[in-house]
Parts: structure tokens; C-alpha cells; sequence
């Protein structure tokens, strides 16, 4: 005997119920995270350590092949994504806009340029190395601001220095700020203008402090250092920042503050007379030189915290097929 039509009707709007659930639920699994409504350092909404374990699982072991292959030919480049990072999270949050070239007819005008970057900022072959190689693994799923994330764990990491699970799953951006990146941390920056630029974007003096330590195996124009260039040596010879373990990343760095002999005003500063510098960040310098693991344990705390300054995330942003140019259509 038939089912009664109102029975099969109520049957069939189960099952279509039942499947559009399936479907919001595996749109959900997949989609980016909900952007983060956070603009300071204690942002980061969205973002987690276990991002790509399902779309991406290698892609921590990639980052590091690439980086691995690059500092045989140039011991720099850990130290220069480093500071990739750094500059890239302190414009507009770690949105990868440093990486952005010159592009008139999208209006992007690079930040490469600015004076905290311009002949300096370098490693962006390396990143592209990695976003290439990353492609071949998972095509589109790795944006460009997560590379560099990763990029300076596994260039700590290599070095010496501490772990942590780096916070991942940021969207590129699709312009560049050069007002912000004209005001970016700078050698000759007072203690003041330092202390200042590190609350702009949330981070405390503790932070200041522990991170201003990856100084400890980076170098710097000789033009740039308190000394400036010694004789004979044109501006742009490079000086070791620290000089007793310049390919290492461990606390001497402190030490040198502790005996007046930093190489850079804007690293003296924190370790001076200045009854400022006594309330603020002198106590962060003296605890670091005395323990390399309360430093390790901090700087690894404040590079999550600035790894989380405003991302892109859910539907903002995109995800470049190159890292030097937004993508034409997003």
C-alpha cells in the first residue's frame, strides 16, 4: 500500500534538512576562522598553532628545509626573517605588506623602501623559495604573512634559541601602510620614542626588552653604530651586533648592554642613567643577562604575543599566489 503523500512529504524535508546541515558543517571544518576584532598585541582571534594540520602538514618541515639550504650560502638570512617579521607586524599587523612590491596599476606603493627598510630589509628571495616549494606541497593554502611567522621560529630555532608553537592561520594583505611603516623602530630611536612605539601596537617593556634581544646574531651598517665605521670602512660595512657569538642566538647580547659596549644607540638606551630607563626596561636587561633561560621563556612569549597584532583572518585579506603582488582578482 502507498505512504500517504503528507508521510513522504515530511520525509523528504528531513533529509533535506539533515543534508544542508552536512553541508554548513563541512563549510564550517574548512573555512578560515572568524576575524579577529582585536588591533593590540593580545589580539590574534582566529589564529592557531594547529591551523594547516589538516591542509597543510608539512609545512613547518618546508619552511625549515628552504631556510636550511639558504644559510649555507648566507649564515645573514636567519637573522634577516627575523626582522621581516618584526617590520611586517609593527605597520599594519603581520599581514605580509612588507613583501608587497612597487605596483601602479593596483596603487601598492612598497614599504622596502622606508627608511628602516630601504637597503636593508632583506631574505625576500628566501621567501619566495619558500612560498614556491610550499605551492608544490599544498598549492594556494599558505599565505605569505603565516611564512614569515614560521620563517622566525625555525630561524630562532636553528640557531640556538627557544621554540613555540607558532599561531598560524592569517590572511595577506592587499595594500601597504607607508605612514606606519615611515614610523617603524629605529637605531637612533630615544628610550621615549621606543617605549612608545611598542605600546602603539600593544606590546609592554617586557616585550620591548626580550625582543630587542634578537639583536644578539643580527648585524648592522657600520654607519648606524655608536662607533660608526672605523676607519677605512665604507658606510655599509656590517658590523656583528654582538661580537662574541654573532651566529648564535643565546643572552650575550645583554651582557654587552651590561658593560656599556652595545653596538646600537637604540640597544644602550635600555641599560643607562636615564631614571627612565631605571623604571622601564632596565630591570628586563639585567634579568636577561643573568638567565638565558628566563630570556628564551620571554622572548618566546612576546614573539607570540606580536605575532598576533591585528591579523587578517577569516574572509579578509586573501592568500597571494605570489608574495610580492596581490592577486588580480580576490
Amino acid at each position: 500500500m502507498a505512504a500517504p503523500a503528507s508521510s513522504t512529504s515530511s520525509l523528504l524535508l528531513v533529509l533535506v534538512i539533515l543534508l544542508a546541515a552536512a553541508l554548513i558543517s563541512h563549510s564550517s571544518a574548512n573555512a578560515w576562522p572568524a576575524s579577529s576584532s582585536g588591533s593590540g598585541g593580545g589580539g590574534g582571534g582566529g589564529l592557531s598553532a594547529g591551523f594547516y594540520d589538516e591542509t597543510c602538514p608539512s609545512a613547518q618541515d618546508v619552511v625549515r628545509r628552504v631556510i636550511q639550504d639558504a644559510r649555507v650560502a648566507d649564515p645573514r638570512i636567519p637573522a634577516s626573517l627575523i626582522r621581516l617579521h618584526f617590520h611586517d607586524c609593527f605597520v599594519n599587523g603581520c599581514d605580509a605588506s612588507i613583501l608587497l612590491d612597487d605596483d601602479l596599476p593596483s596603487g601598492i606603493h612598497t614599504e622596502k623602501r622606508v627608511p628602516a627598510n630601504d637597503n636593508s630589509a632583506r631574505g625576500f628571495d628566501v621567501v619566495d623559495d619558500i612560498k614556491c616549494e610550499l605551492d608544490k606541497a599544498c598549492p594556494g593554502v599558505v599565505s605569505c604573512a603565516d611564512i614569515l611567522a614560521i620563517a622566525a621560529q625555525v630561524s630562532v630555532d636553528l640557531a640556538g634559541g627557544p621554540r613555540w608553537r607558532v599561531q598560524l592561520g592569517r590572511r595577506d594583505a592587499t595594500a601597504t601602510n607607508i605612514p606606519k611603516a615611515d614610523n617603524l623602530p629605529g637605531f637612533t630611536d630615544t628610550l621615549e620614542d621606543l617605549v612608545a612605539k611598542f605600546d602603539a601596537v600593544g606590546l609592554d617593556h617586557g616585550d620591548l626588552v626580550a625582543l630587542q634581544g634578537a639583536h644578539t646574531f643580527g648585524r648592522a651598517q657600520c654607519l648606524f653604530t655608536r662607533e660608526n665605521c672605523t676607519a677605512g670602512q665604507p658606510d655599509d660595512a656590517l658590523e656583528n651586533l654582538d661580537p662574541v657569538t654573532p651566529d648564535v642566538f643565546d643572552n650575550n647580547y645583554y651582557g654587552s648592554l651590561l658593560r656599556g659596549t652595545a653596538k646600537l644607540p637604540s640597544d644602550q638606551v635600555m641599560l643607562s642613567d636615564d631614571p627612565y630607563a631605571a623604571a622601564t626596561t632596565a630591570p628586563f636587561v639585567r634579568r636577561f643577562a643573568g638567565s638565558q633561560k628566563s630570556f628564551f621563556r620571554s622572548f618566546a612569549a612576546s614573539m607570540i604575543k606580536m605575532g598576533n597584532i591585528s591579523p587578517l583572518t577569516g574572509m579578509d585579506g586573501q592568500i597571494r599566489q605570489n608574495c610580492r603582488r596581490i592577486n588580480t582578482y580576490y
